[in-house]
């Protein structure tokens, strides 16, 4: 029996550059980037989809999920980590806001080509999937998104149910949406994955529509913050299970990887709701559009400020001292929020 002589370490070294050649550039690019950190503040866009995907008979009917989803975005969250990541600015953008696609993108239900028309923004995911929606976020905003989040029904009840005990959520008043099920007696109540999937889609409960919605989501975001830092930031394997949780396994472009999201913990570990603030993009009022229906407006003016603000990696502006909507009881007013100030009791 002959024996073949081991190559040398410089030789081996040559063989295993000349085999990741061989598999071609794919080799390298399949290693995730690591998470950016632009000189100008980190943007990640967090999309909520309605997609029911996973989800049981049992639990459609329990939580009045309805039937089958649009495949497009209830939520649009903007988030702006700032350079020093001693900031986290979030705005939400309402899913019936007005915009226009472009000419030359392809259905990805039905592959067909598209020309340029009006759209409300939450069909640009049931269109052409996260990448359009990132494109179009990012010329309605006029900034740049590094990376892009997509939880669905089943990741983020599944995603709640991780936390021990659940969110806390909290309200003044009672809160009853006949649509969603929602119940809620004043106070705090600590709610698991359901209950909690109930309460971000309510639009009924207060008469606020879809601007209710997103505070809801707003103060649900903080909250559940609270509890990551408090309950897994010093549990490794379990931040790690409910990252991979919300995460998923679909690879989609500029993804927030599971180690993405565990190096934002770390960076953000320190950081105290006060330093956290919240807003909507301010909205001029509704505008119906044919083969659209209602729709609303941004305050063009006001809203670029605040992106522009942004992209400049400084706090959000103050409201407005007159008026900026048409919209009753001030529902489509830019009021910012601190994090401090949506908290429940623990």
């Amino acid at each position: 029996m002959s024996l073949r002589k081991r190559p040398t370490r410089p030789r081996r070294a040559a063989l295993a550059s000349a085999a990741l050649l061989a598999l071609g550039s794919g080799a390298l690019a399949a290693a995730p980037a690591p998470l950016p950190a632009p000189a100008g503040g980190l943007n990640i866009l967090v999309a909520g989809v309605d997609s029911r995907q996973g989800v049981t008979p049992q639990e459609k009917a329990k939580h009045r999920l309805g039937g089958k989803g649009c495949d497009c975005t209830d939520v649009l969250m903007l988030v702006h980590v700032s350079a020093a990541n001693d900031r986290v600015s979030v705005v939400s953008l309402p899913r019936d806001s007005l915009t226009s696609f472009r000419a030359g993108h392809h259905d990805q239900r039905t592959g067909a080509e598209h020309g340029a028309h009006q759209a409300k923004i939450n069909a640009a995911h049931t269109e052409g999937g996260p990448a359009f929606t990132v494109e179009t976020v990012e010329r309605m905003t006029g900034t740049p998104v590094h990376r892009y989040l997509e939880i669905d029904f089943r990741r983020f009840m599944d995603g709640v149910d991780r936390l021990k005990d659940g969110v806390p959520v909290c309200t003044k008043a009672p809160l009853k949406d006949p649509v969603t099920g929602l119940d809620l007696a004043p106070g705090t109540t600590r709610v698991g994955g359901g209950e909690a999937l109930q309460y971000v889609r309510s639009r009924r409960a207060d008469g606020k529509m879809d601007f209710g919605r997103m505070q809801k989501q707003q103060q649900f975001f903080v909250n559940t913050l609270r509890k990551v830092r408090t309950d897994l930031l010093g549990d490794p394997g379990a931040l790690r299970a409910f990252a991979s949780t919300l995460r998923g396994t679909a690879t989609v472009e500029r993804g927030l990887s599971v180690t993405d999201m565990l190096t934002l913990a770390t960076r953000l570990r320190h950081l105290p709701p006060s330093r956290t603030e919240f807003a909507t993009v301010p909205v001029s009022g509704f505008k119906t559009v044919d083969g659209v229906g209602s729709t609303v407006a941004w305050n063009e003016r006001q809203a670029a400020e605040i992106f522009e603000r942004l992209r400049t990696d400084r706090p959000l502006p103050a409201p407005a001292t007159t008026p900026t909507s048409t919209i009753p009881q001030g529902l489509g007013e830019y009021r910012p929020a601190g994090g401090s100030s949506l908290l429940c009791a623990p």
